[in-house]
């Protein structure tokens, strides 16, 4: 039996040349048919659906605002960048971008819930319940009546913490806590709805609440004493050792020792 006859090379160069030629044809058309798709009015980017506790935005709004940003159609569109035009409007915190074949958006969007003011009365921030400072229209701030928190950079969640341990035992005694601050120096001080001005001293939440509970649990029985109510109270200064400092109304500087234990 012969053996068979191997097929000169000049015939496989034409064989390898030739399934080269036909692959590299179908990729080709394929990335001509690819191109086309991606081009196709079809795909065109044309609906936004919006899901979500959106109260600021709505799909008309985000079409408006947003869309214009948007490059690609829903083949070639960039959901990365999509994300942060979304992000990049007032009042949105996260938003997470999906397609809906062939030409529909899909967006779930999570709002700031603004809880406080940040900064000097002057500025335009706010403060989020996850601690997080953003920039807003403040007149479109739906709260009535919220705090005003101030802080160095970077320090804005450990001054919500700090009005929200705070706030309770103010509240127990009829006084709102209006303002708190925490200085460069790392001394607290606040402000309550009756205009007194505190100064809390320094320290961690353990010591600042410490302090504020002894003061607030004598305060009742030291005006009565010149009698007044703590509405009364002007001033208090609770940075001393054994006691503290108050102003009152019509009465001048006080110290009250504080109870031994």
């Amino acid at each position: 039996m012969n053996a068979p006859v191997p097929a000169p090379l000049d015939v496989k160069f034409m064989n390898l040349t030739a399934t080269v030629l036909f692959v590299a044809l179908a990729l080709l058309l394929l990335s001509a048919a690819a191109l086309w798709a991606s081009r196709h009015a079809v795909f065109a980017i044309r609906s936004i659906a919006v899901t979500g506790e959106v109260t600021h935005h709505n799909a008309v709004t985000l079409r408006a605002n947003v869309v214009p940003h948007l490059s690609g159609t829903f083949l070639t569109l960039d959901l990365t960048a999509a994300r942060h035009a979304f992000e990049s409007l007032p009042w949105v915190r996260r938003a997470v971008v999906h397609r809906d074949f062939p030409n529909r958006l899909r967006v779930q969007l999570q709002e700031h819930q603004a809880i406080a003011y940040w900064g000097a009365e002057n500025e335009s921030r706010l403060l989020n319940n996850f601690g997080e400072v953003f920039e807003a229209n403040l007149g479109e701030v739906e709260q009535d009546n919220l705090p005003r928190l101030q802080g160095p950079d970077g320090q804005a969640a450990q001054v919500l913490v700090m009005y929200q341990t705070l706030q309770p035992p103010f509240e127990v005694m009829d006084l709102g806590l209006e303002q708190l601050e925490l200085t460069p120096h790392g001394g607290w001080r606040a402000r309550l709805d009756t205009g007194a001005e505190l100064q809390l001293g320094s320290g961690g939440l353990p010591e600042v609440l410490a302090r504020t509970q002894r003061f607030l649990q004598t305060l009742t029985q030291v005006t009565s004493r010149y009698g007044r109510k703590p509405e009364a109270l002007q001033s208090a200064d609770l940075r001393h050792q054994d006691g503290y400092a108050i102003r009152l109304r019509g009465v001048s500087t006080l110290a009250a020792a504080l109870p031994k234990n």
